[in-house]
Order: C-alpha cells, then structure tokens, then sequence
C-alpha cells in the first residue's frame, strides 16, 4: 500500500541497481530525522526509534524503524544490538542494517562496533567497522568483499549541545568528500529526548550501495554518540 505524502519519484531505467536504491542515484545529500516519541521524553522508557530520511528537497526517500525487544533496548541503553529496516513508500525493506551486541569500551581493541547493510535485505553491500583508537571516533566503510572503500574521520569531542557535530568522509588517500553532521536541534528537544536530526553529504557519482552504507553508518554514529541514558547528555573527550 502507498503511503499518502510528499515522496520522491523513484528514477526510473537504472540498470545494475538493487532494488530499492534507484532513488539515492539522483542525490548527494541525505536528510536524517528521529521521531520524538513522547513517552521516551517525559519517562526516559527506550522506545524504538524511527527516522524519516528526505532529500534536499525536502521529499521522503524512505523511513527507518528499530527492530529490537524492549528488554534489550532498556538493558543495554546505547550499546544495545539491533536491526534497522528501511522502508520506501510502497511499505517495502529496501535496506536492512544489522549492528550486533558488541562492548563499548575504548581501551580494548577487541571491543569496536561495526554494521552490516544489505539491499535488498539478505543480500549484503557493505559494511562499517570502527577502528580503534582512544583520540577520535574513526570508522572503515567496506564493500561487499570487505575491501575498505571510505573512511570516517570523528571530531575529538562529540559533545552535541549548542552546535553542530561533524564526521568527516574521506577517500583512502585523505580527501575529504563528504561528512555525517549531528544538527543543533534546539534546547527543549536536546535536553529532554535523544531525538536527533542528521545530514549526510556524498559525491553524487558515488556507487549507490556505498551511499546506502553511508546511511548505515549515520545509524550507527548515532547509536554510539548521541543515544543518552535517560536522556543525559554524558559525552567525554575523544573515545572516552
């Protein structure tokens, strides 16, 4: 069933494009936007998150819902395992991102955090794998095969309050082309939700699973950064 709504046209005659990632041949920006669920708000109760993801236009591409129990979400707070569905506007997954159960601790390299990302669900393009380091967040984006493709460069402090949080995408020789922002959202919805809003810039000849990725990991960095335990804001300097 359609669903009624400002979306955006799927491209049409895209040969060797998985089904569903027709729409993210156009752009090279994508617009990320957590729901606020009130009952997460005025109780701190982890509720399962959804995003609407728009274009620069302003038009749907898709929205994303949180797979996981209500004893895990509650239990494990942001390092908790989950599975995040992409849905277009015909209620169809599209994508499926997978991040498993791993510790947050920083002082072990044992213990990183990675993201798979399938399109069509079940057929896997890629992957996030953190790299480890007690300075600043960085991340690998992989291929399909496991070859590194892109990296993410984190800032030293990701403190969200009063600004704009910035991860750099760069290639493998340091350039960068594109970043994952954290935007200033206000005070009264910064202070009392984990709600969050996104931008993600990228080339626009980049191959449409490695921007699919991209969007996994803008999952991801928030999973890691600005999920807050009863909605305090508890961020310290680099990995800490």
């Amino acid at each position: 069933m359609r669903i009624d709504g400002d979306w955006m046209s799927i491209p049409a005659g895209i040969p060797n494009c998985p089904r569903g990632l027709e729409y993210l041949t156009t752009i090279d920006q994508l617009l990320v936007k957590q729901k606020v669920e009130l009952l997460e708000a005025f109780t701190g109760f982890e509720t399962n998150n959804k995003f609407s993801i728009k274009n620069a236009l302003g038009q749907k591409v898709y929205h994303a819902v949180e797979d996981n129990d209500c004893c895990t979400r509650n239990m494990c707070g942001p390092a908790r395992p989950f599975d995040m569905k992409i849905f277009d506007n015909y209620q169809q997954e599209v994508i499926h991102m997978h991040r498993p159960l791993a510790c947050s601790a920083c002082c072990f390299p044992c213990c990183l955090q990675s993201m798979e990302v399938s399109a069509p669900p079940g057929n896997v393009i890629g992957t996030i794998e953190q790299e480890w380091s007690i300075c600043s967040p960085s991340f690998r984006i992989n291929n399909h095969i496991g070859d590194t493709v892109l990296r993410i460069e984190g800032p030293f402090c990701t403190f969200s309050l009063c600004g704009e949080v910035e991860f750099n995408v760069v290639s493998l020789t340091g350039e960068k082309v594109g970043k994952i922002s954290k935007q200033w959202s206000g005070l009264a919805r910064e202070i009392f939700t984990d709600a969050d809003f996104f931008g993600i810039t990228f080339p626009l000849d980049l191959d449409v699973r490695m921007k699919a990725v991209l969007l996994g990991a803008t999952f991801l960095i928030d999973a890691m950064f600005f999920e807050k335990s009863g909605n305090r804001e508890t961020d310290g300097p680099g990995m800490l």
